[in-house]
């Protein structure tokens, strides 16, 4: 696809993983800037698509991190179709709040939960083979894949993701200013 004056439109795709989807609505929260990101960019896989997997893309984002199987086997599908990965947000640079459990042992984490509390009789872990097989610990995308840049905050915000994006669709160096970098 091209844009209307003939030159080829930049692929974006973007996927979550664990975490909040706070990253995916500060992307949404560029409002307006998404018709403008419009006429330069097709979406591939991303809250604006229903598209299940992704194809091949210029640049992908990213938010949460790597909890379980299924994290690792999309995460590592979005890097082979994406030439240009982004870590948004602290989930997928540092864990975020789903890494708060790396310290603790996991199986006293699914003991207390599903096994221990009050009022569960005949309670059990779940041992559905349709769920993902979860690791012992969150991991960051860059312990998994190759990450090309990260974008900072808890979540990033929507002005913070513009001035990124269209610093990169530009050919620039992305660069992000204080003002920009908010953990709130």
């Amino acid at each position: 696809m091209s844009d209307s004056i003939g030159m080829p439109r930049v692929r974006v795709a973007t996927t979550s993983l664990a975490g909040c989807f706070g990253c995916h609505m500060s992307f949404l929260d560029m409002d307006e800037r998404l018709l403008e990101l419009a006429k330069v960019v097709e979406f591939d896989r991303s809250p604006l698509t229903d598209i299940k997997h992704c194809g091949p893309c210029d640049i992908g984002l990213i938010e949460g991190g790597v909890c379980n199987a299924e994290n690792v086997h999309v995460l590592r599908e979005f890097r082979r179709n994406c030439k240009t990965l982004v870590a948004v947000g602290a989930c997928a640079i540092n864990g975020g709040l789903p890494a708060q459990r790396n310290h603790l042992d996991l199986g006293d984490c699914l003991q207390q939960v599903y096994v221990k509390r009050d009022g569960i009789e005949e309670g059990g872990v779940p041992d559905d083979p349709e769920l993902p097989l979860l690791l012992d610990r969150v991991h960051p995308i860059h312990e998994v894949v190759r990450v090309d840049y990260f974008i900072p905050g808890c979540p990033p915000s929507g002005d913070a993701i513009w001035k990124f994006l269209t610093d990169l669709i530009g050919g620039r160096t992305p660069r992000l200013a204080h003002p920009l970098l908010r953990f709130d």
